[in-house]
């Protein structure tokens, strides 16, 4: 494939930098000229240290007011134009449905990746409907649109918000099997008492932290050696973030062990012996999942879409109710109840469903797959 001009927008480059970092290396090493149209935080060196090229991008990540939103589209259009990409790759909610309306206007190849429906498929009809209008509006020129669980998928499909013909299916973001692998001491390591819990999420009331917390409350009363640890940023900007208040009060009443934020949650993976993300927030594939079972840990999370995507309930961790505390708990327990030799058969298999399914390079190949559809029908003759 000749070299093309691509644009990644995303609402933080520190997504760019955490999820789509080996599709980011594979575009640069195929000799692509690759900009990211995203707002300006922390790792922007980082992404420029990769070989990219940096757009600052203005925008209210969870702003609803339509005159913000008009002028917000008006600057991802002028952005495009001083760009000039070839093929734009859309990522989060406000950056894939904008960004496809502004690259329309300019008759630009858009290809979204739908990572979850957020909280407007559960709001009141008035919002998910106007979602479902503007979803239809926005995608109706999309050459391809990623979808990380059927679930979504079929939603899209249902309010005709999408066309069969555009669909395509991605394991999650994918997840590079060699650095996110089981540690040489893996089996050796596991205790039979006292199991270490992690819930590795952005600390959203959505993501289940409270319901982590009450089941940790009770589990202890159960299993005192058991620990029961936190991994993500606290009191954030969101409207519905746990307080680091809140956190600090679960540590004393809950034995919940706050570890704060990480750049590299590998080390905090390592040291657990089962990984827990109760969500009832739509996800599209958890990255903390994924990166857990190619570690080998065996994860506990909810029956919803996206989160049971990734488990083969009792055979590479248990699921759960969403929202519901108890069976969380009764998840926690069977966990506990297991012989070493079984949490490591678990883990083992984890690790086996990785490999087979959520390979970055399935997710590498289809973008290219996907890019180059889109140029050969570029350059094809009216």
């Amino acid at each position: 494939m000749s070299a093309t001009r691509i644009c990644l927008t995303v609402n933080t480059t520190w997504n760019i930098w955490n999820f789509r970092r080996p599709l980011v290396e594979a575009l640069l090493s195929d000799g692509h000229e690759v900009h990211i149209l995203a707002p300006e935080d922390d790792y922007v060196p980082e992404i420029q240290g990769l070989g990219c090229q940096f757009t600052p991008l203005r925008m209210d990540r969870k702003g609803l007011n339509p005159v913000a939103e008009l002028a917000f589209l008006r600057r991802l259009r002028a952005h495009l134009e001083e760009i000039q990409p070839d093929v734009i790759l859309g990522f989060t909610i406000k950056n894939n449905v904008f960004g496809a309306m502004a690259a329309s206007k300019g008759n630009l190849p858009f290809i979204p990746n739908v990572t979850g429906l957020g909280t407007a498929f559960q709001s009141g009809s008035f919002l998910k409907a106007a979602s479902i209008g503007l979803y239809r509006s926005a995608f109706r020129k999309c050459p391809v649109v990623f979808f990380q669980n059927d679930q979504d998928r079929d939603l899209f499909l249902k309010y005709d918000m999408i066309r069969d013909e555009q669909v395509r299916m991605l394991p999650g973001s994918g997840i590079d099997l060699e650095r996110f692998s089981p540690s040489p001491d893996a089996a050796e390591r596991i205790v039979s008492e006292g199991p270490v819990f992690l819930m590795v999420a952005r600390l959203l009331r959505e993501k289940g932290v409270a319901e982590y917390a009450e089941a940790a409350r009770v589990m202890r009363k159960e299993l005192p050696t058991a620990r029961f640890q936190v991994l993500g940023e606290a009191g954030s900007a969101y409207r519905s973030a746990i307080s680091r208040a809140e956190i600090r009060g679960w540590e004393e009443t809950h034995g919940i062990e706050y570890l704060g934020t990480s750049s590299d949650v590998r080390s905090e993976m390592h040291e657990a012996d089962c990984i827990v993300l109760p969500s009832y927030y739509p996800e599209g594939a958890p990255r903390s999942l994924i990166e857990a079972a190619a570690m080998g840990k065996p994860i506990i999370t909810t029956d919803t879409p996206g989160c049971r995507s990734i488990v083969d309930d009792a055979t590479t961790g248990y699921l759960c109710a969403p929202r519901d505390a108890g069976d969380l708990a009764r998840a926690m327990r069977y966990f506990a109840a297991l012989p070493p030799q079984a949490r490591y058969a678990m883990g083992r298999a984890g690790r086996t469903k990785m490999e087979r399914e959520f390979d970055v390079t399935i997710v590498v190949d289809a973008y290219r797959e996907a890019i180059a559809q889109c140029m050969s029908a570029k350059n094809r003759p009216a």
